[in-house]
């Protein structure tokens, strides 16, 4: 009998090419190097924006005793969060729909462990971001995915249907979507939300939505949002503030609950949040984050300069002969390969110092993907790159 779990083993297995590229390829050997163009993950390459240090800073000073107490999901910030997200969204949340969690990654696991019981299936688009397989597989759920329709990337509401079965519990929907930048339309959305009340009518148990939304404030060229959960009742949003901040590492977010959702069902979800986030390892942001929602919340990563690296690097890609897809949202640009090569192709401009995440790591190797996140300088330094590695594929 192994030491480790089996469900354990599954998620490292499915977490195996993150391991690899993180760790042991090429880019693992060179990523702390100065002067190299890291585009690969969604990570900062200029100084902190203006603001967060001195909100942090200032509210870690202690104002009692209890300053740096246990904290569950605190009154303040979560009547903030229900207020500001219901003026965006146009929906009138209270404050016990608001967990706040230690970033998306954690209201992910508390939505999977709050609605999904073992062996339930979940299903999601791919591409996708890499962590909904490992992280299903570690809630004993069985993931189900389904192809975006290429080249827009488009919702396959026809392949969703097809996979929903008497074992379906939930629908992950990312929307501004990693990897590729769409932000589908309310038409898509209200047409999903149709599926899946057909869909839990036909196998006779609710199917619940999961929309993963941590990228919704980076949105270019003026774009309108719709959230399913204005659409869908049964939807729980996870939300992440270290998208906006560009600051990752300082851990905050929070999983909210529809207000359209039936009143037993919402509170029924209330009731149990605490002792999930309990269960699950204390999945509650810091005192220090907290108290810092409302200085945060006003924060934002440059998206002019997100916008200027987007539109420099596809004039420069399209050009070149790669297929580009424009961004609507996130801070990625999603790229086919120019020949059917792609492993030569990274090789390639890892040789010019030049490192992007490759489209194997989420199920779809003729892509690859780069972080807008990268410093003006580091775009203009790798350019000449993308069009050498390309002419040599022609």
């Amino acid at each position: 009998m192994s030491a480790i779990s089996a469900r354990m083993i599954a998620t490292d297995a499915a977490f195996e090419v993150v391991k690899t590229f993180f760790f042991s390829s090429r880019y693992a050997e060179r990523r702390l190097e100065p002067g190299i163009c890291d585009f690969t993950f969604g990570n900062p390459h200029e100084m902190p924006i203006e603001g967060i240090v001195t909100a942090i800073r200032e509210r870690a000073i202690p104002h009692d005793k209890n300053w740096f107490a246990y904290k569950t999901s605190e009154q303040d910030p979560q009547a903030f969060v229900a207020e500001r997200l219901g003026r965006e969204l146009g929906l009138i949340f209270e404050l016990g729909d608001i967990a706040l969690t230690a970033g998306a990654f954690a209201a992910i696991m508390v939505a999977f462990r709050l609605v999904v019981d073992a062996g339930d299936e979940v299903i999601y688009s791919e591409p996708a971001w890499f962590c909904y397989e490992p992280m299903l597989l570690a809630a004993n759920a069985v993931p189900r995915k389904v192809k975006l329709l290429a080249p827009t990337f488009d919702l396959d509401l026809a392949a969703i249907e097809a996979a929903i079965g008497p074992k379906t519990r939930l629908v992950i929907v990312n929307t501004p979507h990693n990897p590729t930048g769409r932000i589908y339309g309310r038409a898509s959305l209200e047409a999903l939300a149709d599926l899946l009340e057909r869909a839990s009518t036909r196998i006779g148990h609710r199917i619940f939505l999961l929309s993963d939304e941590p990228y919704r404030k980076l949105r270019f060229d003026g774009r309108d949002f719709t959230s399913p959960a204005a659409l869908y009742p049964w939807t729980l949003i996870s939300y992440s503030y270290g998208k906006v901040l560009l600051a990752p590492g300082q851990r905050l977010g929070y999983l909210a609950i529809s207000p359209l959702m039936p009143t037993a069902d919402r509170h029924a979800l209330r009731s149990v949040m605490f002792s999930a986030q309990m269960a699950l390892g204390w999945c509650f942001p810091n005192a220090v984050m907290q108290y810092a929602v409302p200085d945060l919340d006003k924060l934002s990563i440059d998206q002019v300069a997100l916008t200027r690296r987007r539109d420099r690097l596809m004039a420069v890609l399209l050009s070149a002969g790669y297929s580009v897809l424009a961004p609507e949202g996130t801070f990625y640009l999603w790229s086919k390969w120019v020949d059917s090569d792609p492993q030569r192709q990274w090789n390639a401009l890892a040789d010019r110092d030049v490192f992007v995440l490759p489209g194997s790591m989420m199920n779809a190797p003729d892509y690859f993907r780069i972080s807008l996140t990268a410093s003006d300088e580091m775009v203009e330094q790798a350019l000449p790159a993308f069009g050498e590695v390309a002419g040599r594929a022609r």
